[in-house]
């Protein structure tokens, strides 16, 4: 296949590139800084020489988005907002100038579009979606990728939980903070954690590709979430740290200042379960957390 990810110099685009050359596969990365033979420029704005490679492609794959790992001053928030939505519709405005369009696109999204649950499983048929800047953003994202529908391309928005990988993402610094005895619970600790190995993230991505009746929106995730303090306390187990001292919300919202960064990525529940995926017959080499950590450590 010839396949074109968009922002894909990151921690997850760098694994599905890998993943889908050691399968023979041509891929095409789009990013502001061109360094390889097959980077090609892009300002994730305005269209230029990139959308030609669109042409007789047979997957898009689009991560681009700033982080939200960041304080949402009103400037970063639109920056959040704003990166998502014009790379999309950019991206949309390409394929429709397209002779020889791409057969398949994937646009990011996130498990974060559902509300903060303890107890409700939030599947896509009876997921709940909520009202905050979080979930507005996803929920104008994925509103901008299926706004318009065009021609053969099958389109699939990837609500993607926390994916748990070695070469980035959040794992390498909870092992981290995990070894230096600062392992414990966050806040309560009863908050959810949604979580999927990167293994099993690329091999989702190219699953659904080969799936065609897969459409709509996706649940990227194991199918297995656990609370942020079973989390914690298996990943001490399998480091073999006999201890982690707890973190409680006041402590997390001085360190956020700090750190630049906003206790909802760590406080909020996602408690999200794969239904489309396990309806149709995706098995995961890394359903529970055990088999995870096991790779990972």
């Amino acid at each position: 296949m010839k396949i074109i990810i968009a922002a894909g110099t990151g921690f997850l685009g760098k694994n599905l590139e890998k993943y889908f050359i050691e399968k023979g596969n041509q891929v095409y990365i789009l990013t502001r800084n061109p360094k390889r033979e097959n980077e090609i420029f892009w300002n994730a704005k305005t269209s230029g020489g990139w959308k030609n490679l669109l042409e007789n492609s047979d997957v898009l794959i689009n991560l681009t988005g700033k982080s939200v790992d960041c304080r949402y001053t009103e400037k970063n928030k639109k920056e959040i907002y704003d990166s998502r939505i014009e790379s999309t519709k950019v991206l949309q405005q390409a394929i429709d100038q397209c002779i020889n369009k791409p057969k398949f696109w994937l646009n990011a999204s996130s498990a974060t579009i559902y509300i903060h649950s303890e107890t409700h499983l939030n599947t896509e048929e009876n997921g709940i979606i909520g009202d905050d800047f979080s979930m507005n953003i996803c929920k104008s994202w994925e509103k901008e990728f299926f706004k318009v529908k065009t021609g053969n391309v099958r389109k699939v928005a990837l609500r993607t939980s926390i994916v748990l990988g070695n070469n980035g993402g959040a794992f390498p610094k909870l092992k981290t903070i995990t070894k230096l005895g600062l392992g414990g619970k966050q806040g309560r600790g009863n908050q959810n954690l949604s979580w999927i190995h990167i293994d099993d993230f690329c091999r989702a991505i190219e699953y659904i590709i080969n799936n065609e009746n897969i459409v709509g929106e996706i649940n990227i995730t194991a199918p297995n979430p656990l609370s942020n303090k079973e989390f914690m306390r298996k990943l001490r187990k399998e480091i073999k740290i006999p201890f982690g001292l707890n973190a409680p919300v006041w402590q997390l919202e001085i360190a956020s200042i700090f750190l630049k960064t906003e206790t909802e990525l760590i406080l909020k529940s996602r408690n999200v379960y794969p239904e489309k995926l396990i309806q149709n017959d995706f098995q995961f080499q890394f359903s529970t957390i055990e088999k995870t950590f096991r790779s990972l450590v």
